[in-house]
């Protein structure tokens, strides 16, 4: 079953073809890496996804509701963690957490249990109580991915996750996304770095200048990497 499809999807600012004519699917529980340069059109495409954006032309489902008519209901399905951050510097990490679970409507009762599991999940139980503003790039990457699950979302879209991170904190936010797919959660991801899409990614789709030009799986791509022109 396929957890999104788009079909001929564009996305064009005047005369610039951002996104320009891309179809592909991601299956249910997949590891769906974008691999391309800066530019390429990877951040326009989760920003028509997931709603931020209408396209100029095409179409595409998301959780199986279509991502024009019915964006309520594909964001209420969805987690998203952006390239910049999207919470607050002056509250802490709890703080943060409480207000996120409020704002995707989960039950009183259920709140702290659901924030102590992140917490622990993420490794951040020792940093609850430190302004959001304090933590290292890599405590701020965890924390807003832990603030995208929340919820329980079928999908969650990572842009650039580890973009800006040291090596340390890059290789624990892999090994954390890694364990997205077996709490049963389909991962579509951004990234420039062709060793990481390798490493966590199912498939790749590789797009150069709003146009996919391969989608096929770490170990193909590894043999024809030099024919691929990133």
């Amino acid at each position: 079953m396929n957890s999104i499809i788009v079909k001929g999807l564009k996305k064009h600012w005047g005369q610039t073809k951002a996104v320009d004519g891309i179809s592909f699917n991601v299956s249910e529980g997949e590891v769906f890496g974008f691999l391309g340069p800066n530019g390429a059109g990877k951040t326009t495409t989760i920003k028509m996804l997931v709603g931020l954006t209408k396209p100029t032309s095409g179409s595409a489902t998301v959780a199986g509701y279509d991502i024009v008519e019915e964006t309520t209901e594909v964001k209420k399905r969805i987690g998203v963690v952006p390239e910049a951050s999207n919470l607050y510097n002056e509250l802490t990490v709890h703080e943060n957490l409480l207000f996120v679970s409020k704002l995707y409507h989960i039950k009183t009762g259920l709140r702290e249990g659901r924030i102590n599991e992140l917490l622990n999940t993420f490794q951040l139980k020792e940093y609850s109580n430190r302004p959001f503003g304090k933590l290292s790039k890599g405590l701020k990457r965890r924390t807003v991915l832990a603030a995208a699950l929340l919820h329980e979302p079928e999908i969650i879209f990572l842009d650039e996750p580890t973009s800006g991170l040291d090596v340390m904190s890059a290789r624990n936010l892999r090994q954390l996304i890694s364990g997205l797919s077996e709490m049963g959660v389909t991962v579509f991801l951004t990234t420039h770095y062709i060793e990481e899409a390798g490493e966590l990614c199912d498939r790749i789709a590789i797009i150069v200048k709003g146009k996919l030009i391969e989608i096929e799986s770490p170990e193909v791509l590894r043999s024809r990497v030099q024919d691929i022109p990133l």
